[in-house]
């Protein structure tokens, strides 16, 4: 009985182990590369769908650059940056190993709003820059729970595919 016990013990150890080898060289393989060209292709549909949305709805062209970062704070996953007139969004490399769909179906709508926001030169100080306005741009872009901040459950539950 003890020697089964060991057996099991052993199997599962080694399972374990071959398990976090290959969750780290993963890990190691999406840190040393850039996103994949499918990835990039799709923020870029993106990009463009959200160009036509603002002009539909705005009646503005707009080129606001998106730039895919791993050097922004790890508790961000995106960001629309003013500076001096120039706008860009930042988008975390590290949140799309997470999940690609969140990040470009959710996350750039919602920096796209702020972005925009940047643009018809409003800078609210309220609520993180997610004011009723913005809100309502967020929803013409057809972003998705435009009420508030990201929420990691969010992301979970997208990967089960469960709709709540």
């Amino acid at each position: 009985m003890l020697s089964q016990v060991k057996n099991i013990f052993l199997y599962i150890t080694t399972i374990s182990l071959l398990l976090l080898g290959y969750i780290y060289y993963n890990n190691k393989q999406f840190n040393d590369n850039p996103l994949s060209q499918e990835i990039v292709e799709r923020i870029n549909q993106k990009n463009h769908h959200l160009k036509k949305l603002i002009y539909q709805k705005y009646g503005l062209s707009v080129n606001i650059p998106i730039k895919i970062s791993s050097k922004i704070k790890d508790n961000l996953f995106g960001l629309a940056v003013y500076d001096n007139g120039n706008i860009k969004i930042i988008l975390n490399k590290n949140r799309f190993q997470e999940s690609e769909e969140y990040m470009i179906d959710y996350v750039l709508p919602h920096e796209y709003a702020h972005a925009l926001m940047f643009v018809l030169k409003d800078f609210p100080n309220t609520n993180g820059g997610h004011t009723k306005k913005w809100q309502q741009i967020c929803l013409n872009l057809e972003g998705k729970k435009c009420d508030r901040f990201v929420k990691h459950n969010d992301i979970v539950m997208g990967k089960i595919g469960f709709i709540y």
